[in-house]
């Protein structure tokens, strides 16, 4: 039997509803919803809206007021208990006088893995965990990855025809999709911490890899961009350079002159070889953790596509599908030398298939090698 009952359910699902209002603006910290009941009646709601700002516990006390004592909390992350840019929020419900917290799971922080609930049950509250903690982590994949092994969760965006095409033999690719796809991207974009791409792609298209609202303007907040340029070979009039927000150009080449040229166009460069001329993507991944980064978004081409594939960096893959086919001479999905035989295969496990608008959307997490 169930520990949980269907009004324990009925409440984390609204604060899962409510964790994710901060899909696009709580980064780096995790998406966390809140809800206080007291006798079956709702007295407070609150969320995560913006790193440095309340956390949804508090946000939902400052709403119940007294109402909060002897209420029990459901929240999409347990409570932390350690000082950060705010107070904790551990010692907020107990002083609150709640009587019981329900938490979808542990948080993966190891300044807090468990030391939250075991304060609060130390302090008298009752304490649970572990409802709709699947759930609760999909909203926040790349905070937890990164605190249990140090990595971002690695998304590849992808855009192709029926016949699996990104790109005719000429290179040419716009557009492929339909714009419903398109506003679609925005959106994958602005919940991503950072937006990488290759120095074929920004060569070829010349993106400004930013965030835009579907009227077309830019969004207020603007993930890093990351270019993988081996010998910094970005022109100082690169479009992505004149975009608001940070811009870093991972480089295997110790060029000072080459380096400063791009520094003063406003890109911060940083050196990663990995022998010969390929960059040190493992230990970019490991960069880009310790800058508090989540979740990446890749829009690369074939090649980069797949040195990363091949690195077993990928989580996941977006793919858009457009009802077109591009024939045998277009450019395929990924360059993946060396998969000879059908045992070769890199399998997927498809968890979505929808449509948006003329196209079809298939989202699949890539399933690690036995």
């Amino acid at each position: 039997m169930s520990a949980f009952s269907t009004a324990d359910i009925s409440h984390m699902s609204r604060a899962l509803q409510l964790a994710e209002r901060g899909l696009y603006t709580t980064d780096p910290n995790p998406r966390v919803g809140c809800v206080l009941v007291r006798d079956g009646e709702v007295v407070g709601e609150g969320w995560h809206a913006v790193a440095g700002g309340p956390h949804a516990e508090v946000v939902a006390l400052e709403q119940a007021g007294e109402a909060a004592r002897g209420a029990t909390a459901y929240v999409t992350l347990e409570p932390c208990c350690h000082h950060g840019k705010t107070p904790p929020c551990s010692d907020a419900l107990i002083q609150a006088g709640v009587a019981r917290v329900v938490a979808a799971m542990e948080d993966p922080n190891p300044r807090v893995a468990g030391q939250g609930l075991k304060q609060l049950h130390g302090a008298g509250i009752a304490v649970a965990s572990g409802l709709l903690a699947a759930q609760a982590e999909a909203l926040n994949p790349g905070f937890c990855q990164r605190m249990r092994i140090g990595r971002p969760f690695v998304r590849s965006k992808l855009a192709m025809s029926v016949d699996g095409r990104t790109a005719m033999a000429s290179g040419e690719s716009k557009w492929i999709t339909g714009e419903a796809a398109r506003h679609d991207v925005h959106r994958l974009r602005a919940r991503s911490s950072a937006i990488m791409s290759g120095i074929g792609t920004l060569l070829a298209d010349d993106p400004s890899l930013t965030v835009r609202t579907p009227s077309g303007e830019t969004a207020s907040r603007q993930p890093l961009r990351v270019v993988l340029d081996p010998h910094l070979s970005t022109p100082e009039d690169a479009r992505f350079l004149g975009q608001p927000g940070r811009s870093l150009i991972v480089t295997a080449t110790e060029e000072p002159e080459l380096q400063q040229r791009l520094e003063r166009a406003g890109a911060e460069v940083v050196y990663l070889p990995h022998g010969g001329d390929a960059i040190d993507l493992h230990a970019l991944m490991r960069l880009l953790a310790e800058r508090e980064i989540n979740e990446v978004l890749l829009e690369t081409g074939s090649i980069l596509s797949g040195a990363v594939l091949h690195a077993g960096i990928i989580d996941e893959l977006v793919i858009y599908m457009a009802p077109k086919l591009m024939g045998d001479g277009a450019k395929g999905l990924f360059h993946t030398p060396g998969l000879d035989k059908l045992a070769d295969a890199v399998p997927l496990d498809i968890r979505d298939i929808r449509a948006v608008g003329e196209d079809w959307r298939i989202t699949a997490r890539v399933l690690a090698e036995e």
